[in-house]
């Protein structure tokens, strides 16, 4: 590696133009992501809706997987990326080889949970036996072979933090796509395979992730130029662990924050009949496709935010948050339309084999649907701005307002709107939490936020 290094991308190209060249290899990924979710659940559905609503129970645990990646990811992104923008080229050399300690620290909590709290998990929300026994053979794989998770997510991580968007796509598209192709393979008993069942769609998950991941070390030591991965840098230091879990804690306990809301709400609505679990479980797998693409731009304007306040360039700060802004805004608008006008066409995708099953889910999911998606266009601000918050490395204010919205707010506003006895009113409590998540943002933005861009602005800037 030269001792003189040409500036990053992230410092110099237009922001535009940048913005396209990182957040859409991203956008591309999370929707072949978004599409293998639903993939993954058409084909339970066909097994029966008690398997569907298996997945749906089971999709708390999985999301504290991913907020536990994620939201270390964050904290690795936000050092990384700023330690390369300030010229620190040995503290972001450590950060990066530091990876591996997160990945074993990850992967031995979620081991530890599938070995000793599934049943309990599963108990806990539900007596019916078959929904608990299938639950299990699901997530006693996903959860002791999550391995693969978080490895393909930290090189991911790495390679997002330098710039290497498209490559990150790769990985990601490489597992979703594995995924999708074994799911019919490993379920149904294909080309010569047993039938696994929902066992089945666990394992060809973890099939997908843990090739990804070998893929994404190999790419990250190939082609990641602007990091060295080496043994000299492995010795643990402190301040590391304590930089990246500044961040990384208060984005995982928001990410956490959703299993937390999504395990209440499913206690809530199984008391009106456990068709609404597998209805709730099919809204998140739907909902996917419109915030997949704004969590892909967000992966791609940490980065440029975090590189360019270690830069003191605040007018790029400013104009990446504009553009992805307006994008955000567009996708959910989208979002809206499709979810008021054809939620029958979206539910009709997780029929089972029951035609009374299938009337039901109808029923209870077009007004479902239609309420929820209310909340949309607000959301796709909310999560732009807590993306700024998170690689300024104010994630604390992104976890208040997620703390607010998802368990001041909404848990609570469920509960008292299914005291009506009447399961479409509980939907409201999605636009009623996000309403309030967007006063809380806009006020931090305003006060906090900009103040702080501000103040970390050149003589040069012309914000």
């Amino acid at each position: 590696m030269s001792a003189v290094r040409e500036e990053n991308k992230m410092g110099v190209m237009p922001v535009g133009k940048l913005l396209i060249s990182m957040a859409l290899p991203m956008i591309l990924s999370m929707l072949v992501q978004a599409l293998y979710n639903i993939v993954d659940s058409i084909f339970v559905s066909r097994i029966s809706q008690d398997a569907l609503s298996a997945v749906s129970l089971a999709f708390s645990l999985q999301n504290l997987m991913i907020a536990v990646g994620a939201g270390t990811g964050v904290g690795i992104n936000a050092f990384l990326s700023r330690s390369l923008g300030e010229k620190d080229y040995e503290t972001a050399n450590k950060v990066a080889n530091h990876t591996i300690y997160f990945w074993g620290i990850s992967y031995l909590i979620f081991l530890t949970i599938g070995l000793t709290l599934t049943h309990a998990y599963y108990a806990s929300q539900t007596s019916d036996a078959a929904i608990i026994n299938y639950g299990l053979q699901y997530t006693d794989v996903i959860l002791c072979c999550s391995f693969g998770l978080f490895a393909q997510m930290f090189s991911e991580r790495l390679l997002t933090s330098t710039g290497r968007t498209f490559l990150a796509m790769v990985i990601q598209m490489t597992g979703a796509c594995i995924n999708m192709v074994l799911d019919p393979i490993m379920i149904f008993g294909l080309l010569g395979f047993p039938a696994l069942g929902i066992r089945g769609a666990a394992i060809a998950t973890c099939t997908g992730q843990c090739i990804a991941g070998v893929l994404g070390i190999i790419l990250n030591f190939k082609k990641n130029k602007d990091i060295e991965l080496k043994l000299k840098y492995l010795k643990p230091e402190g301040y590391i662990f304590k930089r990246v879990y500044k961040v990384g804690i208060p984005s995982i306990v928001m990410g956490s924050i959703g299993s937390v809301m999504v395990y209440g709400l499913n206690k809530i609505i199984i008391d009106f009949t456990k068709t609404a679990v597998a209805v709730f479980g099919a809204y998140f797998k739907l909902q996917s496709f419109v915030f997949m693409p704004i969590f892909g731009l967000n992966n791609g304007i940490i980065p440029i935010i975090a590189y360019n306040y270690g830069a003191r360039k605040t007018d790029r700060i400013y104009k990446t948050i504009r553009l992805a802004l307006v994008f955000a805004i567009c996708t959910m608008s989208v979002g809206l339309l499709t979810f008021e006008t054809i939620p029958q066409v979206l539910l009709s995708l997780f029929r089972s084999n029951d035609p009374a099953e299938n009337a039901a889910l109808i029923e209870i999911g077009v007004p479902a649907l239609r309420i929820i998606g209310l909340h949309f266009i607000v959301a796709g601000f909310c999560i732009v701005i807590g993306s700024t918050f998170q690689a300024l490395g104010k994630a604390n204010y992104s976890l208040a307002v997620s703390l607010m919205r998802q368990l001041v707010v909404l848990l609570p506003a469920a509960y008292l709107l299914s005291l009506t006895g009447n399961l479409n009113n509980v939907w409201f409590a999605f636009p009623i939490a996000e309403c309030m998540s967007f006063g809380v943002t806009t006020f931090f933005y305003r006060t906090r936020i900009k103040k702080l861009i501000d103040s970390r602005g050149t003589e040069n800037d012309l914000v």
